[in-house]
């Protein structure tokens, strides 16, 4: 399949078009879950959770909470495991062991807040009430509540995980030995990324009906990907997936939260078929932020080979991460792919890696907007660690080590290639736009406050294409599916497998999809988050929706357009279509060296194709639709270079952020509008992780941070005006050059704040190997910088 270039300007791809969607939402009309008003009949769930890290679980006791009026059943582990099979996670993976999980634990919990019995009830209230009176004979055991207990193994979290090691992976060149013995000098460097979870603006839901005369399931929730959602509830509730209708509605957040069906969820669609009644549950904050998944937890060490001038001539990463209790992802996913990136920038042909994930008596894990977000900290902080150590100066450092334009296309370590990556224009425009030789000048005059300058440069891994998931033994695909048709009218009916959750997709798959058939932007809609509706794909998750989605829809387009074209000549009286051209919805023909308009409209082909198909050329089939599935490269990177400069105060450790640049490459935009709020959306998340958020644990397994008291996030105040400036580069393997950038703001902010406190407290002899930078934990690195001076 030829990957189609960018459209010539000026038509609807690239436009700054305002989201259509945000017209209802800001009115207050849009469409939530819980605006759709409950069935008659409907019963609401509440989960009975674990209150201990890990315990046995004896008899349950639920004779009182089944005396409340308006109970209708009370559910354990032992009366659904008859009804949905058990979650086997074990790809073909050297070094990953299998794990299996229940639908409920039956034997033991896991994890505080770990369900292990649902109530159902006419009313919330009943259901709550009955849930405090479930009465479980627990049986506590020991817990794993860090990485070092897990390699510990003082207990097992999984008995059928020997070691509580889930997953171990390496990786080296053939000369990174060679590389560290002609190097003249060595620079470890640590790094340790804290626990955090998603806190989407509305927690998980979900409202399940089973239709016993259709045998047919309805389920109504915010999912990112409708139609692997629908075929995993099917494959484990033994239905055929045309049993099962998911329905998408409007979604505040998501973040990778909610790409697969949870437990609750196949617990809902198994009690609405039981009990032949429609069964909705709406999760609470603090089951949301303790309960659902979280991410993150990281500790990683490089050890950095390099020349006396500067030169990064090897590298080597050991990552250890904490995956929780249980699998619902594979376990070497999230980690392995911080590896597999992490040279990122830099001209670094020897690397080695080696991965290890333990098991913990925690939330389980799972992705979160970037996945692979300390990946930039970690390349960028090793950077500037060279920096510190050989006295250089750490823009000039990496101006020493970025790859170029020359060096283009360039094949990673690890086998990657950038096609179009510009990491050395977005630096030079990040440094100067953020003021860096003034700043640098200016660090020597400050008295009670501490200056520092961060620099963050990143690839980010945007759309993962099948071969991706082949290579890294993973079951699953990369493709995306349209389709699009023309009604006899003239309007453009575009649909793919993505589920928007405040990208803005009805408005940018729109412009996609007018964009490829040359139809009026006004004139075309778009119908996702329906599984009967829109064609199987693979969902919203990484940024994939661009490149794709937009991608696939941009190709259908296309080959839509030669048919439409095709019967214009034919209607025009044309030998052929050459010299043709829709846009806006109207036929142009090529004069000379101007395009005249031949009077001919979208509205009058869609007419003639499907009202009056004996005008069509000879053979052409009546309609005007087409089905298109495009299958990424195996990976797509974008890049930019965040920076900033921020203010720490000696005497408190309170951090200011007082500038904040982003420059960044996200190859041709398909909205720019939609790209300055993705960029804005993104780095004040990755800030607002790096400086307050942490989903804290006790040393006894408990967690600390069940309510927003405990789990702060970053408000508008926390955060400064960001500049963006845009070095945009198409990327010749992508339809239309499109290639993705919703993540990499997360990445850029991490790197870019940590990096700037650093900085500063390098001037006191302090730094801060470890996230969150929040005033407390800045403060006790100076304080003991002092003491030990």
């Amino acid at each position: 399949m030829t990957t189609p270039p960018p459209p010539e300007p000026g038509g609807p791809l690239g436009r700054a078009q305002r989201r259509r969607e945000d017209r209802r939402l800001l009115m207050g009309q849009g469409r939530f879950l819980d605006d759709i008003a409950a069935p008659p009949g409907c019963l609401h769930a509440v989960f009975v959770r674990s209150p201990h890290p890990h315990a046995r679980i004896g008899a349950i006791e639920s004779d009182a909470a089944r005396a409340i009026p308006g109970v209708a059943a009370v559910l354990t582990g032992r009366d659904l495991v008859p009804l949905i099979a058990p979650l086997r996670m074990a790809p073909p993976i050297e070094g990953l062991l299998p794990m299996e999980m229940p639908v409920l634990p039956v034997e033991a919990a896991r994890f505080v807040g770990d369900p292990v019995a649902m109530v159902l009830a006419e009313s919330r209230v009943a259901a709550e009430d009955a849930a405090e009176l479930v009465q479980v004979d627990w049986h506590p055991l020991p817990a794993i509540a860090s990485i070092a207990d897990a390699a510990g193994a003082a207990a097992l979290v999984d008995p059928a995980v020997p070691g509580n090691r889930v997953s171990h992976q390496a990786f080296a060149t053939s000369g990174l030995d060679a590389a560290f013995a002609r190097a003249d000098r060595v620079v470890e460097t640590r790094f340790g990324q804290h626990r955090q979870t998603h806190a989407p603006m509305e927690p998980r839901g979900v409202l399940a009906i089973w239709d016993a005369g259709r045998e047919h399931l309805t389920m109504r929730t915010g999912t990112q990907a409708p139609h692997p959602y629908r075929s995993a509830l099917a494959a484990r509730l033994g239905l055929k997936e045309f049993q099962v209708t998911v329905e998408s509605p409007e979604m505040g957040g998501g973040f990778g939260q909610k790409i697969i069906p949870l437990r609750e969820d196949f617990c809902l669609a198994a009690a609405a078929r039981l009990l032949n009644r429609p069964i909705r549950w709406r999760e609470t904050r603090s089951e949301n932020l303790t309960a659902a998944l979280m991410a993150r937890e990281e500790t990683i060490t490089t050890r950095a080979a390099v020349a006396g001038d500067g030169r990064l001539l090897g590298l080597t990463c050991a990552i250890e991460a904490d995956f929780g209790a249980w699998s619902f992802f594979p376990a070497n996913y999230m980690a392995r792919v911080i590896a597999l990136i992490l040279p990122g920038p830099y001209r670094l042909k020897e690397y080695g890696y080696d991965v290890t994930v333990w098991l913990t008596n925690k939330c389980p894990a799972g992705p979160m907007r970037a996945p692979m977000a300390v990946t930039s900290w970690i390349m960028e902080g090793t950077m500037d660690a060279i920096a510190r150590e050989l006295h250089l100066d750490p823009l000039e450092l990496r101006r020493i080590n970025s790859i170029s334009e020359a060096d283009l296309p360039w094949i990673t370590a690890t086998g990657e290639r950038y096609d179009a990556l510009t990491p050395r224009v977005t630096l030079e425009a990040a440094a100067t736009t953020l003021g860096y030789d003034e700043l640098r000048a200016q660090q020597a005059q400050r008295g009670d406050t501490l200056l520092g300058i961060g620099l963050c440069t990143v690839v980010e891994s945007t759309t993962y294409g099948s071969a991706f998931y082949r290579s890294a033994g993973i079951a699953g695909s990369g493709h995306e599916v349209a389709t699009i048709r023309v009604e006899p009218s003239g309007v453009v009916i575009a649909s793919c497998g993505l589920m928007g959750s405040g990208q803005g997709y009805e408005t940018t798959l729109a412009q996609a999809a007018a964009a490829g058939v040359g139809a009026a932007f006004e004139d075309v809609q778009v119908q996702i988050g329906n599984s009967d509706i829109a064609p199987y794909g693979m969902g919203s998750r990484g940024s994939r929706g661009a490149a794709a989605g937009g991608g696939s829809l941009y190709m259908a387009g296309l080959r839509l357009k030669a048919k439409a074209l095709a019967i214009a000549a034919a209607m025009l009286d044309l030998n052929s279509a050459d010299g043709l051209d829709l846009r806006e919805g109207k036929v142009l023909r090529r004069v000379e060296e101007a395009w005249a308009d031949t009077g001919l409209t979208l509205a009058q082909i869609a007419r003639t194709a499907h009202l009056d198909p004996l005008r069509l050329p000879p053979g052409m089939e009546p309609g005007l639709h087409t089905v298109l599935a495009y299958d990424p490269p195996a990976m797509t990177y974008s890049n930019s270079t965040h920076a900033c400069a921020v203010e720490v105060e000696r005497v408190t450790g309170a951090l200011r952020i007082l500038r904040y640049v982003v420059a960044e490459d996200s190859g041709t935009r398909i909205n720019p509008l939609v790209v300055e709020g993705q960029t804005h959306g993104a780095t004040a998340m990755g800030l607002s992780g790096a400086m307050l958020e942490h989903a804290a644990y006790g040393a006894d397994g408990q967690a600390l941070a069940g309510s927003f008291m405990d789990y702060a996030i970053a408000r508008a105040e926390d955060l400064p005006p960001f500049t963006l400036s845009h070095h945009d580069t198409p990327n010749p393997r992508t339809p239309a050059g499109i290639k993705g950038m919703a993540e990499g703001g997360t990445m850029g902010g991490i790197g870019a704040l940590m990096n700037a406190v650093n900085d500063a407290l390098a001037q006191a002899g302090a730094h801060l190997e470890s996230q969150p930078a929040t005033p407390a934990r800045i403060w006790a690195a100076l304080q003991a910088a002092k003491d030990n001076a």
